[in-house]
């Protein structure tokens, strides 16, 4: 480091060399003695530096021309790191891609699930019933008795409401959030629909 240094300086950057501090200011006074090194004395101080003829110090177009390519040699690396950015990520995409045998796994999965859908399809335009009337009526029976009981529950969650809010100085939409009431509608469900659907189910089953 071209600065100036103490001893205790250089013991500090030369730690992990398990050197003694009596040791480094020994060597940097026989430095001094041979003329490879200066020293100056601040009392019972001696700050060490670095001869500075044997340096080549550059001129002020030298700094420049090793600015400029300085500078190029940032640009470059910037281009690197872009290009090493732009590798990796093809190298992941390709890693996240499947492998030869599992598309043809996939692809025998994917044959075997049209041709099921088509087997399918075939039994339904020739007509065939696929669920049994008795089955159909079960169904039927249970999805009516549901939307009896949401109906129901509705009605008895709005009576309650409307005689707990009756004289309520709160706004309702806050009070409706403090408790975390959520109604059919917030969730994206209406009863009336829902139930439009068994009449119409009814309906075409007639109509057939």
């Amino acid at each position: 480091q071209n600065r100036p240094l103490n001893s205790q300086n250089v013991a500090d950057s030369l730690q992990k060399y398990n050197l003694k501090k009596a040791s480094i200011q020994k060597a940097l006074d026989s430095l001094a003695d041979s003329g490879k090194i200066s020293f100056k004395e601040y009392g019972k101080q001696k700050i060490y530096l670095a001869r500075q003829d044997q340096f080549n110090i550059p001129n002020n177009e030298e700094l420049a021309s090793m600015k400029e390519e300085n500078a190029k040699l940032q640009e470059h690396l910037d281009q690197q790191k872009k290009a090493i950015t732009e590798v990796e990520g093809e190298i992941k995409s390709l890693q996240s891609n499947l492998t030869l045998e599992q598309i043809h796994d996939k692809e025998a999965k994917l044959r075997k699930e049209v041709k099921e859908m088509e087997d399918k399809l075939v039994k339904l335009r020739g007509g065939v019933t696929l669920v049994r009337p008795e089955e159909k009526k079960t169904i039927e029976a249970m999805y009516s008795e549901k939307i009896s009981l949401w109906r129901r529950r509705k009605r008895m969650f709005k009576d309650l409401w409307d005689a707990i809010t009756e004289n309520s100085p709160k706004d309702l939409k806050e009070f409706k959030e403090e408790l975390g009431i959520e109604y059919d509608e917030d969730v994206g469900v209406n009863l009336q629909s829902v139930s439009e659907l068994l009449q119409h189910g009814k309906k075409r089953a007639r109509g057939q």
